[in-house]
């Protein structure tokens, strides 16, 4: 019996992970989609043609990063629940709206008019009834000076180039998101729980809570 037979996680199922940049997502998806032989679905951070110029320049180019990743998202949620579920995605559509979109607002790096159009295309495209929402997102957290390690270490240039103080104001903002996050059933995972590149058989605890919390919420709407 396989992992996703033994701890009763559906088939179909479509499985987010979320969190704030450099928590580990990437990682989770990739050992979350081997354990349940589930298809992946990364976010396409390297053909982003705003995403260099954004670092360089948030208010002339945040608007325009935020649209282009809304249509993205929404392109690959639609292909993801046509195939059928079964896949494990990198990233949900909702924090460009709860955590990027409005950060930017907040701190004067997205004009008023450009962030009102798109939380509207947002609301139009995903805050409603037809849209396929996730069986259950799966919440990576942890402190927030842990985090900022993590992206050090990671070494992209984009990412080094910008203050800390961004990253503990975005740490913040996923932390107050997240309370209050109702599209889906959560589960919450701390980075320091576990650690998959030196340990990969943790998979199978984080598993087995994936199981149990898809089957504590089964009142929520499927897909």
């Amino acid at each position: 019996m396989n992992l996703r037979e033994k701890y009763n996680i559906p088939a179909n199922a479509v499985i987010t992970i979320a969190g704030t940049v450099g928590v580990g997502k990437s990682t989770m998806t990739k050992a979350l989609a081997g354990a349940l032989n589930f298809r992946t679905s990364y976010e396409k951070v390297d053909t982003n043609p705003y995403l260099d110029k954004f670092y360089e320049d948030f208010e002339k180019w945040s608007f325009h990063l935020q649209v282009y990743f809304l249509a993205e998202r929404f392109k690959e949620q639609k292909r993801i629940f046509e195939y059928g579920g079964g896949f494990i995605q990198d990233r949900s559509i909702y924090e460009d709206t709860g955590i990027f979109a409005k950060m930017h607002y907040d701190k004067g790096t997205m004009d008023p008019v450009d962030y009102e159009t798109y939380t509207n295309l947002f609301d139009a495209m995903v805050m409603t009834p037809y849209f396929p929402h996730p069986t259950l997102l799966v919440y990576l957290e942890g402190p927030a000076d842990d985090v900022i390690g993590r992206i050090q270490e990671r070494g992209r240039e984009m990412e080094q180039q910008t203050p800390h103080d961004y990253w503990y104001e975005m740490h913040g903002r996923y932390e107050n998101w997240i309370n209050d996050f109702n599209a889906c059933p959560v589960l919450r995972l701390d980075i320091n729980d576990y650690d998959l590149m030196k340990n990969p058989e943790q998979i199978e605890q984080i598993v087995e809570r994936i199981g149990y919390m898809i089957q504590q919420t089964s009142h929520y709407q499927k897909f």
